[in-house]
């Protein structure tokens, strides 16, 4: 029989477990070092000091990341763009972990179900470099004929009250849906997240759960017509997300 014994009493098997146990663990540790790049390195909750999050089991090197079309570059980790000032909060008890609350109205304050991501302020693109999500006239999409089009519609707010009307679609490009109800709101012109909106066919009006009529007037706008960036698109779904826990004082009491 022949020997499989490489040297001591270490034969074939044995071998080949070690250099798959050392691979493992080599790509564990690759892997958790990969992990710690969006939202690294940490802060403490309490005074936002960055942690040290520095050593072989803990953050990765750099990485520079080439954004197509000419948008320039992101290198992650974060390191020094990780804190976003929200003057209108305060934590709620000294230790870490503590939520945020709002110190006067919630709805726009950027904290709960309004806060918001600091994404790029450019638009997204489609795979052509084109703006992503644009009002739907010169698109060539459609709205499906058996579906009721929600221009013409009035809005209405949680309480029942009349917010604007709805003078425009916007549609993304690439997924040929609509994501934003354009509403004109006395002289502004308010994106309503599609999502936050429900079209009453029998009524012929658009139901808005998430704030008062009086409050549409308040949502952050575009800067450039036709155009929404990522950034804006945070600010304004964060805006009327924040509607849900904020718009009544009702809404942010218990229910027992």
């Amino acid at each position: 029989m022949q020997n499989t014994l490489f040297f001591g009493h270490m034969d074939a098997a044995e071998l080949m477990f070690y250099i798959f146990a050392l691979f493992f663990l080599g790509l564990v540790i690759w892997l958790r070092r990969e992990d710690r790049r969006e939202g690294y390195p940490l802060e403490t909750d309490v005074g936002g000091h960055l942690l040290n999050n520095d050593g072989l089991l803990q953050m990765a090197t750099p990485k520079t990341f080439h954004l197509p079309f000419d948008q320039g570059s992101v290198t992650t980790p974060t390191k020094g763009r990780e804190s976003i000032d929200v003057p209108n909060a305060r934590r709620t008890a000294p230790w870490a972990g503590s939520p945020l609350e709002p110190t006067g109205s919630g709805i726009g304050a950027g904290v709960g179900p309004g806060a918001w991501a600091a994404r790029s302020d450019t638009p997204d693109l489609t795979h052509e470099g084109q703006p992503r999500i644009v009002p739907i006239g010169g698109t060539g999409i459609v709205v499906e004929g058996r579906d009721p089009d929600p221009r013409g519609m009035k809005v209405l707010g949680v309480d029942g009250a009349v917010a604007g009307t709805v003078a425009d679609l916007w549609v993304d490009r690439s997924e040929m849906m609509i994501r934003y109800l354009d509403v004109s709101v006395g002289d502004k012109s308010v994106l309503l997240p599609m999502t936050m909106a429900l079209v009453d066919r029998r009524r012929g009006v658009v139901h808005c759960s998430a704030l008062k009529g009086s409050q549409f007037a308040g949502a952050p706008g575009v800067a450039k017509a036709g155009i929404v960036t990522r950034l804006e698109e945070e600010k304004i779904t964060a805006y009327f997300g924040s509607g849900y826990l904020y718009s009544s004082p009702g809404r942010s009491e218990p229910y027992l």
